[in-house]
């Protein structure tokens, strides 16, 4: 047999546009810093006539939040549901924008940025950046309380400050820069609990839906994930709004400790005295909490929308 006979051995063409191995795909561009702000803004202005109510309820003789929104309505007009609510800005726009930024670099400090991350990393994560975000956020803290709360109060006692910004530079002028330090304290011990228990939660529930062949990737998902982390938020942080409100009433000799608090309490009352309230700070919560993720989830829909077409701006 010749040799031009013999077949010749089959041998894979070679590869024209396969990738190397070596070379990795390009890593997602992270999205801008300030959009968590701006969802929280947006939920926030939705939910604030409920957040006013609450401030007046606490501040007023009112007993019922349905009169107490009669009432406002009645005495300022339905423009009245929104009073105060540069104050809510400027909270949402100090506070909850930082708290999503430093939640996001804490993950990537920890390592806690796939899906599978542990719940633990999360959580740190959630607490590094309440406590970084309860720092940078008080003044914008007080500042909304004080504007909310002020038409609860007999006239001679308001502020009668004319938007968040007035009320910044008054304070500064007539109190000193120490009185945007008020209440720092509880207010970053709040924030490290709401942020450890609804941030780290939603992404810890979020995951856990989407490894299910029942959920994808949408508002359905985003929903459910964002109602368990309101749920668990409320949970975890009522034992501390109930400590702050009763040492906050008590009065008398030694009504300021923590510990005679407790005491007092367990004895009376029993363990679960600490969830007394659960339910309208549930309600309170919940919205807020199921607003916050679903508009911030759109953003980021919207963000990758506007990549897409080619405006790198975003």
């Amino acid at each position: 047999m010749s040799k031009s006979n013999v077949n010749p051995p089959l041998t894979p063409p070679a590869p024209t546009s396969q990738v190397p191995s070596s070379v990795a795909a390009p890593k997602k561009k992270p999205y801008p810093f300030w959009l968590g702000g701006v969802a929280a803004t947006i939920a926030a202005s939705i939910t604030h006539p409920l957040d006013l109510t609450k401030v007046r309820l606490q501040a007023s003789g009112d007993k019922r939040m349905l009169a107490s929104l009669q009432k406002t309505v009645r005495t300022a007009g339905v423009r009245g549901l929104f009073d105060g609510i540069s104050g809510t800005w400027m909270r949402q726009m100090s506070y909850s924008m930082c708290r999503f930024w430093a939640y996001e670099e804490s993950k990537k400090l920890l390592d806690a940025t796939s899906p599978s991350a542990p719940a633990w990393k999360l959580g740190l994560a959630g607490s590094m950046a309440g406590g970084i975000a309860g720092l940078v956020g008080n003044p914008g803290e007080i500042v909304m309380v004080r504007l909310q709360g002020d038409f609860a109060k007999p006239p001679e006692k308001r502020f009668n400050y004319k938007h968040c910004f007035d009320a910044l530079f008054r304070m500064v002028r007539e109190e000193g820069p120490s009185s945007l330090a008020r209440g720092v304290g509880p207010n970053v011990f709040r924030a490290v609990l709401m942020n450890a228990s609804q941030l780290a939660s939603y992404d810890f529930f979020k995951a856990t839906l989407l490894a299910t062949p029942y959920f994808d990737d949408n508002i359905y998902c985003h929903f459910t994930a964002s109602f368990a982390a309101g749920t668990v938020a409320t949970t975890v942080c009522s034992p501390a709004d109930v400590l702050k409100s009763r040492i906050m009433n008590a009065s008398g000799p030694g009504s300021s400790s923590t510990i005679a608090t407790i005491r007092t309490a367990l004895a009376n009352e029993g363990a679960l005295f600490v969830f007394k309230g659960w339910v309208p700070a549930w309600m309170r919560l919940q919205p807020t909490t199921i607003l916050i993720f679903l508009t911030l989830e759109q953003l980021k829909r919207g963000v990758d929308w506007t990549r897409a077409k080619g405006w790198e701006a975003l």
